[in-house]
This record gives structure tokens, C-alpha cells and sequence, in this order.
């Protein structure tokens, strides 16, 4: 199936179109729910709980766009896309888009600024990619 604002990305050298593989599309799914149901456990610190929701996030988001027949190299970009991979609405990209900003800077700045509502709504859209990617596998 073409998708033509991935195949824009493409002819703009974003995205790069390689046939989906089994493994590069299974790694990541098992990798992200599994980061997904340690994000779940709440005797961990809210610190360690964001970090692995938001690369549960990553690589189920990842994996889609390999199930799509895609591959990218900004973390960002793999985000944005889950609205033509999985078809995710504008209101939960925007809880990535707001969790990719607060990794950015905690990662780059040392500024950690996380609570409870940002982890709490990061797991539930993490949830969510995963359910959707799920469908993919199984399609």
C-alpha cells in the first residue's frame, strides 16, 4: 500500500523506502512492549518510569514504520510519522511531541522537569502505538 506523505519524505531524502524485514520489525515491537510494561511499574522513579515509556514510544513508533516499509534517522521524524504509519490522532502525537522536548532536555541540558500527568499520558499513548502496531503485525 503506497503512502504518499511518506513517499514525499522519501523524494525529500527524510525517509528512506526499504521493503519491511521480519526482524527489523519484530526487534523493536518486543523491545517496546516490553520497555512499555516496565513504564507500567510504579516503584520506579518517575525519572526511570518517562525514560522507558518514551522509548517504549520510540521503538513501537519505529517498528510502524518499518511494518510500512520505511526507515529514519531522526528520532523526531519517527514520531511525526505515526499519524500516516498508524493513523494516530494529532492529540496524542502532541503528548510524544511535548515527552521528545522534555528528553531533549534532560538528555542535552541535565534540566529533568518530569511529573506525573507527562508519564502518566506518555503511557497511555505509548499504550495506544502499541495496540495500533500490534494490528499491524498481525495484518
Amino acid at each position: 500500500m503506497s503512502h504518499p506523505q511518506l513517499d514525499n519524505l522519501v523524494r525529500i531524502g527524510k525517509l528512506k523506502a526499504e521493503p519491511p524485514s521480519d526482524v527489523e520489525c519484530q526487534g523493536p515491537l518486543r523491545s517496546g512492549l516490553r520497555r512499555l510494561d516496565d513504564a507500567e511499574r510504579e516503584e520506579l522513579s518517575l525519572e526511570s518510569r518517562f525514560d522507558l515509556a518514551y522509548n517504549a514510544a520510540h521503538a513501537l513508533a519505529l517498528a510502524a514504520l518499518r511494518f510500512r516499509g520505511y526507515r529514519s534517522e531522526s528520532r523526531y521524524l519517527v514520531f511525526q510519522c505515526l499519524q500516516h504509519t498508524i493513523d494516530l490522532p494529532n492529540e496524542q502525537w502532541r503528548v510524544l511531541d511535548q515527552a521528545h522536548r522534555k528528553r531533549n532536555l534532560a538528555e542535552y541540558e541535565g534540566h529533568m522537569d518530569m511529573d506525573e500527568q507527562l508519564v502518566a499520558a506518555l503511557v497511555r499513548v505509548a499504550q495506544e502505538v502499541a495496540k495500533r502496531v500490534n494490528a499491524l503485525a498481525i495484518s
